[in-house]
Protein backbone atom coordinates (compact mmCIF):
# COMPACT_ATOMS: atom_id res chain seq x y z
CA UNK A 1 0.00 0.00 0.00
CA UNK A 2 2.71 2.43 0.50
CA UNK A 3 3.67 2.26 -3.40
CA UNK A 4 0.32 2.91 -4.18
CA UNK A 5 0.27 6.14 -1.12
CA UNK A 6 3.81 6.97 -2.50
CA UNK A 7 2.14 6.93 -6.03
CA UNK A 8 -0.77 9.41 -5.59
CA UNK A 9 1.21 11.48 -2.93
CA UNK A 10 4.40 11.76 -3.75
CA UNK A 11 4.78 15.37 -1.93
CA UNK A 12 4.22 12.88 1.18
CA UNK A 13 7.43 10.84 0.43
CA UNK A 14 9.64 13.78 0.12
CA UNK A 15 7.92 15.12 3.41
CA UNK A 16 8.29 11.76 5.38
CA UNK A 17 10.30 13.11 8.09
CA UNK A 18 8.05 16.25 8.71
CA UNK A 19 5.83 16.80 11.53
CA UNK A 20 2.52 16.78 10.40
CA UNK A 21 1.45 20.48 12.38
CA UNK A 22 4.23 22.16 10.26
CA UNK A 23 2.60 20.70 7.14
CA UNK A 24 0.67 22.66 4.79
CA UNK A 25 -3.35 22.56 4.82
CA UNK A 26 -3.48 20.42 1.50
CA UNK A 27 -0.21 17.95 2.47
CA UNK A 28 -2.11 17.25 5.82
CA UNK A 29 -5.56 16.27 3.78
CA UNK A 30 -2.98 14.24 1.75
CA UNK A 31 -1.60 12.73 5.12
CA UNK A 32 -5.13 11.98 5.93
CA UNK A 33 -6.08 10.16 2.77
CA UNK A 34 -2.35 8.40 3.25
CA UNK A 35 -3.32 6.93 6.55
CA UNK A 36 -6.38 5.71 5.95
CA UNK A 37 -5.52 3.65 2.78
CA UNK A 38 -2.41 2.29 4.68
CA UNK A 39 -4.88 0.00 6.88
CA UNK A 40 -5.44 -1.17 3.08
CA UNK A 41 -9.31 -0.58 2.94
CA UNK A 42 -11.57 -2.22 0.72
CA UNK A 43 -14.14 1.32 1.25
CA UNK A 44 -12.67 4.49 2.35
CA UNK A 45 -15.11 7.22 3.55
CA UNK A 46 -14.03 10.84 2.80
CA UNK A 47 -15.51 13.71 4.00
CA UNK A 48 -15.22 17.33 2.97
CA UNK A 49 -11.55 16.40 1.73
CA UNK A 50 -11.43 20.00 -0.64
CA UNK A 51 -12.27 22.07 2.23
CA UNK A 52 -10.17 24.90 3.34
CA UNK A 53 -7.33 24.20 0.41
CA UNK A 54 -6.34 25.97 -2.96
CA UNK A 55 -7.63 24.82 -6.28
CA UNK A 56 -3.79 23.61 -6.67
CA UNK A 57 -4.28 21.56 -4.23
CA UNK A 58 -8.07 20.21 -4.53
CA UNK A 59 -6.87 19.20 -7.96
CA UNK A 60 -4.45 16.89 -6.42
CA UNK A 61 -6.63 15.48 -3.99
CA UNK A 62 -9.68 14.49 -6.32
CA UNK A 63 -7.26 13.11 -9.04
CA UNK A 64 -5.86 11.00 -6.02
CA UNK A 65 -9.79 9.70 -5.49
CA UNK A 66 -10.33 8.98 -8.48
CA UNK A 67 -7.72 6.74 -8.70
CA UNK A 68 -8.72 4.63 -5.84
CA UNK A 69 -11.80 2.62 -7.83
CA UNK A 70 -8.89 0.63 -10.18
CA UNK A 71 -6.97 -0.52 -6.75
CA UNK A 72 -10.17 -2.15 -5.52
CA UNK A 73 -10.96 0.67 -3.27
CA UNK A 74 -15.01 1.74 -3.03
CA UNK A 75 -15.11 5.06 -1.98
CA UNK A 76 -18.21 7.22 -0.23
CA UNK A 77 -17.28 11.02 -0.43
CA UNK A 78 -19.37 13.78 1.50
CA UNK A 79 -18.69 16.89 -0.78
CA UNK A 80 -20.26 20.68 -1.60
CA UNK A 81 -18.53 20.86 -4.30
CA UNK A 82 -21.13 18.84 -7.02
CA UNK A 83 -19.48 19.76 -9.95
CA UNK A 84 -15.90 17.85 -9.12
CA UNK A 85 -17.42 15.43 -6.95
CA UNK A 86 -19.93 14.23 -9.70
CA UNK A 87 -17.01 14.35 -12.38
CA UNK A 88 -15.18 11.68 -10.40
CA UNK A 89 -18.03 9.66 -9.56
CA UNK A 90 -19.77 7.14 -10.55
CA UNK A 91 -23.05 7.41 -9.08
CA UNK A 92 -24.00 10.12 -6.79
CA UNK A 93 -26.72 10.88 -4.09
CA UNK A 94 -28.34 14.16 -3.26
CA UNK A 95 -28.89 15.27 0.69
CA UNK A 96 -31.19 17.76 1.91
CA UNK A 97 -32.12 18.04 5.47
CA UNK A 98 -30.36 14.79 6.61
CA UNK A 99 -32.45 12.70 3.80
CA UNK A 100 -31.81 11.59 0.30
CA UNK A 101 -33.90 13.06 -2.03
CA UNK A 102 -32.25 11.80 -5.30
CA UNK A 103 -29.95 9.20 -6.30
CA UNK A 104 -28.59 8.31 -9.63
CA UNK A 105 -25.36 7.94 -12.22
CA UNK A 106 -22.97 10.61 -11.95
CA UNK A 107 -23.44 11.46 -15.59
CA UNK A 108 -27.43 11.82 -15.38
CA UNK A 109 -26.73 14.52 -12.30
CA UNK A 110 -24.10 16.55 -14.13
CA UNK A 111 -27.08 17.03 -16.92
CA UNK A 112 -29.97 17.57 -14.87
CA UNK A 113 -31.09 21.11 -14.96
CA UNK A 114 -32.07 21.30 -11.21
CA UNK A 115 -29.03 20.32 -9.95
CA UNK A 116 -27.37 22.65 -11.98
CA UNK A 117 -29.44 25.25 -10.58
CA UNK A 118 -29.37 24.48 -7.12
CA UNK A 119 -25.98 22.86 -6.34
CA UNK A 120 -23.70 24.49 -9.56
CA UNK A 121 -25.04 27.87 -9.51
CA UNK A 122 -25.41 27.37 -13.38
Amino acid sequence: MFDLVADIFPILVERKDQRASLMSGGEQQMLVIARGLMAKPKFLMIDEPSLGLSPAFQEQIYRAIEKLPEQGITVLLAEQNAQIALEISTRGYVMQDGEIVMEETSSTLLSSDLIKQAYMGV
